[in-house]
């Protein structure tokens, strides 16, 4: 699984990366409480060339090279295919985030450690970025990268 965009529907305005952040703080996706109280980091990073934009985020590859590059373990993929970071693992070497090939895994700014979309998982639904997509440019899809 992974989000897939389309950017002829996408108009920029970054609430995905937003609500992607806000989910991620501890603050049930509450903005407001995640802005103010929090230190909200988004896992997805809004790209905006010419005229098109789109969210570029991590695509859970089949054979996910930060997961074979881990030193520690704390990267692993789970039987839904999400790869995801257990942070108490990490150890902020990142390895993952030199090998990475789409720049998908990236530094927490709180720690020594790194963030990376992991669909929500904790949440158990729609990933934020999907549910909060105002004009229904994200979609969460099966399809699976085969790197």
């Amino acid at each position: 699984m992974r989000v897939q965009s389309n950017p002829e529907y996408c108009l920029g305005c970054g609430l995905c990366r937003l609500y992607c952040a806000a989910a991620h703080d501890g603050y049930d996706g509450n903005l407001l409480k995640a802005f103010k109280r929090g230190t909200p980091q988004p896992r997805a990073d809004l790209i905006v060339r010419n005229d098109k934009s789109w969210l570029n985020t991590c695509r859970h590859c089949h054979n996910a090279p930060c997961i074979n590059a881990c030193l520690t373990g704390a990267l692993q993929k789970d039987d839904q295919g999400i790869v995801f970071i257990d942070s108490q693992r990490c150890v902020g070497c990142f390895t993952c985030v030199m090998v990475c090939p789409f720049g998908h895994i990236q530094p927490s700014r709180d720690s020594y450690r790194v963030v990376k979309c992991d669909l929500c998982r904790d949440q158990k639904g729609i990933p934020a970025c999907v549910s909060f997509c105002p004009n229904g440019a994200l979609s969460l899809t099966e399809e699976v990268e085969t790197r």
